[in-house]
């Protein structure tokens, strides 16, 4: 979209908007975090900023599931002022500042990394922590008031189970395990609680963790009107574990205190057998993506190790689907 002098000109021009025009940018480099949208750093004498805007600055998609740029600034902005651990949005872009479609935010320090947040010893303390900070903050998400906010559309269970399976048919595929959990969650599937804004994405890899626990929730470009079971459930698919399967939230923590901390706050009584549909739901979803990154691969249209890494795990998913459906019957 621009040469780096170009880019570099209009960051300097916006950083000029938000501290003043004596305050320039002293370093822009582009961090490895986030796999569908770009993520900047930007150092400046003031402070350091984040850049998330889409690749290019190219507006979405029109069959994208993710909300704009726009939506999911406000949304940010919304979560920070109603006390979210969110970054603090300091400016979204506009035409005039072409740069395309994005925002600029706090950059706030930690770790999103899976691998060090659950194994190295400097977040000890944070693991212990987790699972009640979750709970805590999935409440305050949940409470949100966003009737100001639009572009934020509907999604239940059951459309997005519709919205999947058709995705799946069109592959043409025949896989047991799927069509088995597929009849067992269309079968099963619980009564909705009252619509609340569901971050979408609830999970390591989305959340700043520090040594002391959260800091801060990241990555909202999926977030809906939904039932408030998703993202507990979501953030317990065992692929977001990361290999400390026994941990069944986010591979850190037991479900007890998350769903304790999310119940004072929001008044409620959830139980960890009320989250097993909706775990199962997330796995049944993440087979699927992985399908679609396996044919993108298969087909030649993405060929990138990604792509075929992540395809691969579809076993992955029909072993924990195995696994819940059995626990679910015992």
């Amino acid at each position: 979209m621009h040469n780096p002098n170009d880019f570099e000109k209009s960051i300097g021009r916006v950083i000029g908007h938000i501290f003043g025009n004596d305050v320039k940018p002293a370093n822009i480099r582009r961090l490895s975090g986030g796999a569908s949208q770009e993520t900047w750093l930007i150092s400046t004498e003031a402070q350091p900023v984040i850049l998330r805007r889409v690749p290019h600055g190219i507006s979405k998609p029109a069959n994208s599931t993710s909300i704009t740029m726009q939506t999911e600034a406000a949304l940010v902005e919304a979560a920070a002022n109603a006390g979210v651990k969110a970054p603090k949005v300091l400016y979204t872009l506009t035409a005039a500042d072409d740069l395309g479609y994005g925002f600029i935010m706090d950059y706030v320090d930690g770790e999103t990394i899976a691998r060090p947040i659950l194994r190295d010893p400097e977040f000890a303390d944070a693991r212990e922590n987790l699972s009640r900070q979750c709970g805590e903050e999935l409440a305050k998400i949940h409470a949100l008031d966003i009737r100001s906010i639009d572009g934020v559309s509907r999604m239940s269970g059951l459309a997005q189970i519709d919205q999947y399976e058709a995705i799946y048919r069109d592959m043409g595929v025949s896989r047991p395990i799927f069509e088995l959990a597929l009849q067992w969650l269309r079968q099963t599937a619980p009564q909705p609680l009252a619509d609340v804004l569901v971050h979408g994405d609830f999970r390591l890899g989305n959340l700043m963790v520090k040594s002391s626990g959260l800091a801060a929730v990241l990555d909202w470009e999926l977030a809906h009107i939904g039932d408030p079971r998703e993202d507990l459930g979501w953030i317990c698919v065992n692929s977001w574990r990361f290999g400390k399967t026994q941990n069944r939230v986010g591979g850190f923590g037991t479900i007890e205190p998350m769903l304790e901390a999310y119940n004072q706050h929001r008044g409620l009584n959830l139980q960890p057998q009320d989250i097993d549909w909706w775990e199962a739901l997330g796995i049944w979803k993440w087979g699927i993506m992985c399908l679609i990154m396996y044919e993108a691969f298969r087909s030649g249209s993405d060929e990138s190790v990604e792509r075929a890494a992540i395809g691969r795990r579809v076993s992955e998913t029909e072993i924990d689907l195995i696994n819940l459906l059995e626990r679910a019957h015992a």
